[in-house]
């Protein structure tokens, strides 16, 4: 049986990291805003059947042009982002009553492919998993370090991956590890920590090397060759 995707875009960060004027979504990048090119890539997948976009308290109106003016008839939401991500994920699926499959992707990762979002939509489909993220194996020697700089340990690489986004959860325990979340005080840097800490199993599948989130100016570079290229 089809299930319906509803996806969550948390994009009310400020981006410091950048030392733009401009905040990270709304900075323009081959020819229109960052945050145009991720709901591109969204919009493009018949599953996603609604798109809940959120932003910092002043941009509603800038986000409701871009709704306008890009068509993105998808988007039937613009809720207003909160402190940390985790709390603009969490206003966003508290409009949420009833739903099949959510998917969080960041704003700012304008590369994201339509073969990565169908390919964690479909892993999720399994029963037996509660969570899917895309993520990619570390390439490099991995050391922890302590805060005068000298080495603490040398790890085994070959168990570390870093994650990205889209990530995918079945809707009810996704909303169960949020309110355990926030009873508890708990606060994790992805959604998949949440749902890990209440138990659920969350698959790693190969992810996409060029499914860049724009931090810093670097970033912003290599997101804007590559979108030169792709065009």
């Amino acid at each position: 049986m089809k299930k319906d995707v509803i996806a969550i875009v948390p994009a009310a960060g400020v981006g410091k990291r950048l030392s733009s004027s401009q905040k990270k979504p709304f900075v323009h990048i081959s020819g229109a805003p960052l945050l145009v090119h991720t709901l591109k890539g969204l919009h493009a997948v018949g599953a996603i059947t609604e798109i809940i976009l959120v932003l910092g308290k002043d941009d509603r109106e800038k986000g409701l042009k871009i709704v306008e003016a890009y068509s993105f008839n998808k988007v039937r939401h613009i809720v207003t982002g909160g402190k940390e991500r985790q709390d603009s994920v969490y206003n966003a699926l508290c409009l949420i009553k009833n739903g099949d499959i959510i998917l969080i992707h960041d704003g700012v990762r304008p590369l994201v492919t339509e073969g990565l979002i169908k390919r964690v939509i479909s892993e999720v489909s399994n029963k037996k998993i509660d969570g899917v993220v895309p993520g990619l194996p570390l390439k490099e020697t991995l050391k922890e370090v302590g805060n005068n700089g000298f080495v603490i340990s040398t790890q085994k690489r070959g168990k570390f991956w870093t994650i990205q986004t889209p990530q995918v959860f079945h809707f009810s325990i996704l909303k169960r590890a949020y309110e355990s979340a926030y009873r508890e005080g708990f606060y994790a840097t992805d959604d998949s920590a949440l749902v890990e800490r209440i138990g659920g199993k969350i698959k790693v599948i190969p992810g996409d090397p060029f499914n860049i989130k724009v931090t810093t100016p670097e970033d912003m570079e290599m997101v804007e060759y590559l979108l030169k290229e792709k065009s």
